[in-house]
Protein backbone atom coordinates (compact mmCIF):
# COMPACT_ATOMS: atom_id res chain seq x y z
CA UNK A 1 0.00 0.00 0.00
CA UNK A 2 1.25 3.60 -1.14
CA UNK A 3 -1.01 5.60 -0.40
CA UNK A 4 -2.81 5.93 3.66
CA UNK A 5 -2.95 7.85 6.41
CA UNK A 6 -1.63 6.35 9.72
CA UNK A 7 -3.48 7.68 12.77
CA UNK A 8 -2.79 7.53 16.60
CA UNK A 9 -4.96 8.85 19.42
CA UNK A 10 -4.33 9.12 23.34
CA UNK A 11 -7.39 9.23 25.51
CA UNK A 12 -7.31 11.04 29.16
CA UNK A 13 -9.94 8.61 30.85
CA UNK A 14 -11.66 5.10 29.75
CA UNK A 15 -14.24 7.04 27.59
CA UNK A 16 -12.95 6.60 24.52
CA UNK A 17 -14.19 10.29 23.42
CA UNK A 18 -11.61 11.67 25.83
CA UNK A 19 -9.30 11.94 23.26
CA UNK A 20 -6.36 14.02 24.23
CA UNK A 21 -3.18 13.63 21.37
CA UNK A 22 -4.00 13.00 17.65
CA UNK A 23 -1.02 11.93 15.48
CA UNK A 24 -0.97 11.92 11.88
CA UNK A 25 1.12 10.56 9.24
CA UNK A 26 0.30 11.03 5.63
CA UNK A 27 1.96 8.73 3.34
CA UNK A 28 1.91 9.12 -0.50
CA UNK A 29 3.74 6.80 -3.32
CA UNK A 30 5.22 5.15 -0.95
CA UNK A 31 6.71 8.17 1.35
CA UNK A 32 5.67 10.33 4.20
CA UNK A 33 4.40 13.42 2.86
CA UNK A 34 2.86 15.10 5.74
CA UNK A 35 2.50 14.63 9.20
CA UNK A 36 0.48 16.11 11.99
CA UNK A 37 0.07 16.28 16.27
CA UNK A 38 -2.34 18.01 18.17
CA UNK A 39 -2.92 17.82 22.25
CA UNK A 40 -6.78 18.52 22.44
CA UNK A 41 -9.20 19.68 25.20
CA UNK A 42 -10.31 15.96 26.00
CA UNK A 43 -14.23 15.44 26.38
CA UNK A 44 -14.79 14.34 29.46
CA UNK A 45 -12.29 16.85 30.86
CA UNK A 46 -10.71 14.59 33.23
CA UNK A 47 -7.73 12.36 33.58
CA UNK A 48 -7.22 9.03 35.27
CA UNK A 49 -4.15 7.91 36.51
CA UNK A 50 -3.49 4.90 34.33
CA UNK A 51 -4.02 7.24 30.99
CA UNK A 52 -1.52 10.07 32.46
CA UNK A 53 0.87 7.15 33.59
CA UNK A 54 0.90 5.97 30.20
CA UNK A 55 1.33 8.58 27.92
CA UNK A 56 2.50 11.63 30.51
CA UNK A 57 -0.20 13.59 29.77
CA UNK A 58 -2.71 15.89 32.18
CA UNK A 59 -5.52 18.47 32.35
CA UNK A 60 -2.28 20.81 32.91
CA UNK A 61 -1.20 19.95 29.19
CA UNK A 62 -4.74 20.06 27.76
CA UNK A 63 -6.65 22.92 29.55
CA UNK A 64 -5.96 25.57 26.73
CA UNK A 65 -5.80 22.79 23.61
CA UNK A 66 -7.96 23.14 20.84
CA UNK A 67 -11.19 21.07 21.19
CA UNK A 68 -11.78 18.19 18.53
CA UNK A 69 -13.54 20.14 15.81
CA UNK A 70 -10.61 22.47 15.76
CA UNK A 71 -8.49 19.76 15.35
CA UNK A 72 -10.20 17.58 13.04
CA UNK A 73 -11.12 20.50 10.48
CA UNK A 74 -6.91 20.64 10.41
CA UNK A 75 -6.92 16.69 9.97
CA UNK A 76 -9.72 16.08 6.97
CA UNK A 77 -8.05 17.95 4.25
CA UNK A 78 -4.38 15.67 4.96
CA UNK A 79 -6.50 12.81 4.91
CA UNK A 80 -9.35 12.95 2.54
CA UNK A 81 -9.64 9.97 0.16
CA UNK A 82 -6.93 8.09 2.09
CA UNK A 83 -7.20 4.63 3.30
CA UNK A 84 -6.87 4.86 7.51
CA UNK A 85 -4.09 3.04 9.07
CA UNK A 86 -3.84 2.37 12.86
CA UNK A 87 -1.97 -0.03 15.12
CA UNK A 88 -5.28 -1.66 17.07
CA UNK A 89 -7.25 -0.51 14.80
CA UNK A 90 -9.93 -1.28 17.32
CA UNK A 91 -9.21 1.28 19.78
CA UNK A 92 -8.71 4.10 17.30
CA UNK A 93 -11.27 3.48 15.22
CA UNK A 94 -13.87 3.51 18.45
CA UNK A 95 -12.05 7.15 19.28
CA UNK A 96 -12.50 8.45 16.21
CA UNK A 97 -16.45 7.09 16.01
CA UNK A 98 -16.76 8.42 19.63
CA UNK A 99 -15.50 11.80 19.46
CA UNK A 100 -17.39 12.44 16.16
CA UNK A 101 -20.75 11.19 17.41
CA UNK A 102 -19.89 13.31 20.68
CA UNK A 103 -20.05 16.76 18.48
CA UNK A 104 -21.98 15.75 15.86
CA UNK A 105 -19.55 15.31 13.13
CA UNK A 106 -20.57 13.28 10.46
CA UNK A 107 -17.66 10.07 9.44
CA UNK A 108 -18.08 8.50 6.11
CA UNK A 109 -18.81 4.82 6.91
CA UNK A 110 -17.08 3.79 3.15
CA UNK A 111 -13.52 4.75 4.35
CA UNK A 112 -11.19 1.73 4.76
CA UNK A 113 -9.82 1.33 8.41
CA UNK A 114 -6.52 -1.24 8.35
CA UNK A 115 -4.79 -2.49 11.31
CA UNK A 116 -1.16 -3.13 11.38
CA UNK A 117 -2.04 -4.71 14.08
CA UNK A 118 -3.87 -7.32 13.08
CA UNK A 119 -1.36 -7.71 9.99
CA UNK A 120 1.60 -7.98 11.95
CA UNK A 121 -0.28 -11.18 14.05
CA UNK A 122 -0.97 -12.72 10.72
CA UNK A 123 2.58 -12.41 8.80
CA UNK A 124 4.92 -12.09 11.68
CA UNK A 125 4.00 -14.75 13.95
CA UNK A 126 7.57 -15.38 15.28
CA UNK A 127 7.73 -12.47 17.45
CA UNK A 128 7.43 -12.72 21.22
CA UNK A 129 4.36 -10.10 20.97
CA UNK A 130 2.57 -7.45 18.48
CA UNK A 131 2.95 -4.47 20.94
CA UNK A 132 3.58 -1.39 18.89
CA UNK A 133 7.61 -1.15 19.62
CA UNK A 134 8.01 -4.52 18.95
CA UNK A 135 7.01 -5.02 15.79
CA UNK A 136 8.19 -1.35 14.65
CA UNK A 137 11.75 -2.86 15.71
CA UNK A 138 11.07 -5.80 13.30
CA UNK A 139 9.99 -3.69 10.60
CA UNK A 140 13.49 -1.55 11.25
CA UNK A 141 11.79 1.24 13.08
CA UNK A 142 13.76 2.86 15.64
CA UNK A 143 11.20 4.18 18.17
CA UNK A 144 11.94 5.82 20.99
CA UNK A 145 8.99 7.94 22.51
CA UNK A 146 6.01 5.36 22.97
CA UNK A 147 2.73 6.73 23.62
CA UNK A 148 3.44 9.83 22.25
CA UNK A 149 0.44 10.34 19.34
CA UNK A 150 2.82 11.28 16.77
CA UNK A 151 5.58 8.82 17.45
CA UNK A 152 2.99 6.09 17.07
CA UNK A 153 1.62 7.13 14.13
CA UNK A 154 5.37 7.24 12.63
CA UNK A 155 6.40 3.47 13.79
CA UNK A 156 2.55 2.72 12.44
CA UNK A 157 3.07 4.42 8.81
CA UNK A 158 6.12 2.41 9.05
CA UNK A 159 4.69 -0.55 10.03
CA UNK A 160 2.26 -0.02 7.01
CA UNK A 161 4.69 0.35 4.40
CA UNK A 162 6.25 -3.14 5.42
CA UNK A 163 3.63 -5.08 5.60
CA UNK A 164 0.37 -4.15 4.22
Amino acid sequence: MDDFAAIDFETANAERTSVCAVGVVVVRGGEVVDSFYSLIKPEPNYYNYWCSRVHGLTCADTDDAPLFPHVWAQIEPRIKGLPIVAHNKAFDQACLRAVMRCYGIDFPDDVPFLCTLQAARRKMRNLPNHQLPTVAAACGYDMTRHHHALADAEACAAIALEIL
